[in-house]
Formats: structure tokens, C-alpha cells, sequence
């Protein structure tokens, strides 16, 4: 019984020192990991992601002339069929709704029916007044000739008598060309308030036919040939069935030209004094991922945003495809890296091998720590300016007891004349981008000439 208590203590105390055995030989492997420092070419980039857009499209319009009927409200889209469809010249796009328009018809018809009796009314009044006046006029010429037949035969009676009658023929005479003054003006204001009404009904014609014709507007065809691509409104949200245009903004959908894409992404502002018209692009699509493409910035955004539901910074980046596939559509999610530098035959490392302590930077590398002054980095890797060699092995991460390791400073003389190179460097930089500021303000004026640009960079 005591032999075999004995016998499975020694096994368990065997397992015990063979489990502890490998897992520090497994913890002494991962923390002794190495990596070479590698030469070459460096490549610095940005990484975005972005969406593809066609360079140039067609709009789908809503009805125009909206306004030119006061219809100032939004007016809501009925039917539109699905986006990504492929549509023919002459094909169904969309349906508006059009409640409003057809009330404001119904109301002007009815106008329309007051202003033709408003006519009628003012035809038969105005015939009425002038045919009364000519018959005044016709019944005075008849009074005014009595008085001369009067006159002819008074000749042999009193001069009071010959004298009254040609007063009363005077008068006569007087009225009656009154009556004609007064029927020509007369005349004048019924052929003007006939002009007013008829002038009425005619604007009431026309407005009635525009709207028919805006009416027809309200069911909306294809142009042209393509594909159906919802247009975005202010806000950035797809027009759909439900969604409404109005006169400022009347554009339901377009047909992009999907020959030439491009991609609009957003760098940050830590990021974007990096990129630069002109650089190159490194294009894929998350649809696609075995697909890559190659681009080159054609626009940056001179001034920054900030996006819906966040906090930072960004500028709009225009990305152009230079390559045509079918398979590329609108709307699709790229990611874009961004080619902002390329600096040949350098020394490089991951940025994990690199440690600070206050102003020193150093690698683990032999059981010490190693000295270094580093250079640019992108995503991954840092250059290394001097302290480490090509193919020299250094640590991953901290070894084990790595607290304990020697340090080992670089030579005085390395440290100094690398300061030197980057206070020339900066001060050569600063230089460049004053000329360019001077040439910038010189721009209409005169350019600063060869000469004088050598000296100011000497």
C-alpha cells in the first residue's frame, strides 16, 4: 500500500516539474523573440477608407418651373425603382406625388370660369352704355337741327326773340359736342377694362397650361442609357420612395459614367500635411478583395470638417481610379493607402523593438540596451539613422530581466553630428517653403529669379 502512495507521489511530482520545465522554456521563447534590421526602400503611407463615386453623371431632374406656380413646399416621390437598376432612354424612374399641384389646377379653373363671365358681363355692359350714348348723340343732332330750322324762321321776329334762339342754339351745338368727347372717352375705358379682363383670363390660360405641362414632369424617364444611382441630399442621405425634392433641390437620381470612378475618403489632420496632390494611391475594394487598383490624388480640401457622430478633424480627399473594371460600382467601400513617401536603401525596424526612457531611445539588443537615433515611420516600421547595422538582431519585446541589461551610449561625436543634419535640414525647409510663400504672393506680379533663389538657399 506505502509502495504505491510512493509511487504516485513520484509521478505527480514527475508531471509537476514537467509542466514547469515547458512552460518556461515557452515563456523564454516568446520573450527571446528576434528580428533582423532590414534595408531598403521605405515606404511611407496613409491608409483611408473611402467610397467610390463616378467622376462625371447624368441628373435625373424632377419637374422644373416649380416656382413660376408657387409651389414652394417639398414634394414627396411616390414610386422609384430600385437603385442599380439598368435602365434604357425613355425608361420609368420615378413617380412624384401630386396633390398640390392639381389643387392649385382645380382652383384656377375655377378662375378661370369667373374671369370668362367677368368677359361676357363686361361685353354686354359696355355695348349697353356706348349704344345708349350714340343714341344721345343721335337725338341731340336731331334737337340741334330743330334750333337751326328755329332760327331760319325767327328772322322776321324780335331781336330778343332771334337772340334767345340762337342762345338755345349755341347750347345745342355745345351738348352735342360734349356727347361726342364724352362717348370717345367713354369708348376708351370699355376698350380697357376689356383689355384688363381679357388680359386676366389669358395669364390664367397660361399658368393653366404650364401646370398642365409640369404635371406631365411628375412621371420621370431616363434620358439616357445606365444605371439608376440614388442621389444624396444635403445631409448625405439617399433619396428613396418617401423621400421628397423641392425647386432648389429637384435631382432624384443619376446615371454615372462608370468609365472613369473616383473615391472620396477623409485624412485626418494629423495626417493630412503628409498627403499632396499628384501622390500616388494604392486602391482596393472590400467587395473585391483580390482586385487592386492603383490612383493619384486630384483634389485635397483646403479647409477641414468634422463628420457626423464625430469629434475629430478630417479633409476631403478626391482619389482618381486610374484602371476600368466592370465590377467597380458607386457606393462601394474602398480602402486607399496613400503614398506619401518613398526613401531608398535605408535602415528599418518594426516600431515595436524601439523604447524610450526620458530623451534616450534604444532597442534590446546582445543583453543591452542599445542606443539608436531613429528617423521617419509609417504604419509599421521606423527608420533607424545610426546604432544598429544591417541584418542585426534585436528583440521583439523586453527580454526576460531586461531592467538588468548594460547600457550602451553611442559616441558623443554620432549624437552631435546628427544633431547638425537635422537643425540644416529644418533650416533648409523653412527657406523652401518661404520662397514658395513669395512665389505664391508673386504669383501675378513676377517670379523670383534663378539667381536669387540659389542664394537664398545657399
Amino acid at each position: 500500500m506505502k509502495k504505491q502512495i510512493y509511487i504516485g507521489l513520484t509521478i505527480a511530482i514527475l508531471i509537476i516539474i514537467f509542466l514547469w520545465y515547458f512552460s518556461e522554456s515557452d515563456t523564454s521563447t516568446i520573450q527571446t523573440i528576434t528580428v533582423p534590421v532590414k534595408k531598403g526602400e521605405f515606404i511611407i503611407n496613409v491608409t483611408t477608407t473611402g467610397e467610390l463615386e463616378a467622376k462625371s453623371s447624368k441628373d435625373i431632374l424632377g419637374p422644373t418651373g416649380l416656382r413660376s406656380i408657387r409651389i414652394w413646399s417639398d414634394i414627396k416621390i411616390n414610386k422609384l425603382i430600385p437603385e442599380g437598376t439598368v435602365v434604357d432612354s425613355g425608361d420609368f424612374v420615378a413617380s412624384l406625388d401630386q396633390t398640390e399641384v392639381l389643387s392649385k389646377l382645380k382652383d384656377l379653373e375655377s378662375e378661370i370660369e369667373k374671369l370668362q363671365s367677368q368677359i361676357t358681363k363686361t361685353k354686354l355692359d359696355t355695348s349697353l352704355d356706348l349704344s345708349n350714348a350714340r343714341d344721345q348723340i343721335i337725338n341731340m343732332k336731331y334737337d340741334l337741327e330743330d334750333k337751326q330750322i328755329t332760327l331760319e324762321q325767327s328772322k322776321y321776329e324780335s331781336p330778343a326773340t332771334i337772340r334767345q334762339v340762337k342762345i338755345d342754339l349755341k347750347k345745342s351745338q355745345r351738348a352735342l359736342k360734349q356727347a361726342n368727347e364724352n362717348y370717345k372717352l367713354k369708348k376708351e375705358k370699355a376698350e380697357a377694362q376689356m383689355f384688363d379682363v381679357v388680359a386676366d383670363f389669358s395669364t390664367a390660360n397660361r399658368k393653366r397650361q404650364r401646370m398642365i405641362d409640369i404635371l406631365k414632369q411628375f412621371e420621370i424617364y431616363a434620358p439616357k442609357s445606365g444605371m439608376i444611382i440614388y442621389q444624396r441630399n444635403w445631409r448625405g442621405k439617399k433619396r428613396e420612395e418617401g423621400s421628397t425634392i423641392n425647386s432648389w433641390d429637384n435631382i432624384v437620381a443619376q446615371l454615372p459614367d462608370l468609365s472613369k470612378m473616383i473615391t472620396k475618403t477623409y485624412v485626418n489632420e494629423i495626417d493630412i500635411s503628409k498627403v499632396e496632390k499628384g501622390q500616388k494611391v494604392e486602391i482596393g475594394v472590400d467587395a473585391f478583395p483580390d482586385k487592386k487598383f492603383t490612383g493619384k490624388i486630384t483634389k485635397v480640401a483646403n479647409i477641414g470638417q468634422q463628420l457626423p457622430n464625430s469629434n475629430a478633424k478630417v479633409f476631403e480627399v478626391v482619389i482618381s481610379v486610374n484602371e476600368f473594371d466592370s465590377i467597380l460600382r458607386p457606393a462601394m467601400t474602398t480602402k486607399n493607402t496613400i503614398i506619401t513617401a518613398i526613401i531608398d536603401s535605408v535602415l528599418y525596424i518594426p516600431i515595436e523593438c524601439v523604447h524610450s526612457n526620458d530623451s534616450l531611445i534604444f532597442v534590446y539588443k546582445s543583453r543591452e540596451k542599445h542606443e539608436i537615433i531613429v528617423g521617419k515611420t509609417n504604419e509599421n516600421e521606423i527608420i533607424i539613422k545610426a546604432g544598429l547595422k544591417e541584418d542585426d538582431k534585436i528583440y521583439l519585446v523586453p527580454p526576460e530581466n531586461a531592467e538588468n541589461f548594460r547600457l550602451a551610449r553611442l559616441e558623443p561625436e554620432i549624437v552631435e553630428k546628427f544633431k547638425i543634419t537635422e537643425e540644416k535640414q529644418t533650416s533648409e525647409n523653412d527657406t523652401i517653403e518661404k520662397i514658395q510663400s513669395e512665389d505664391k504672393k508673386l504669383g501675378k506680379h513676377g517670379k523670383h529669379s534663378k539667381s536669387k533663389r540659389e542664394s537664398k538657399t545657399k
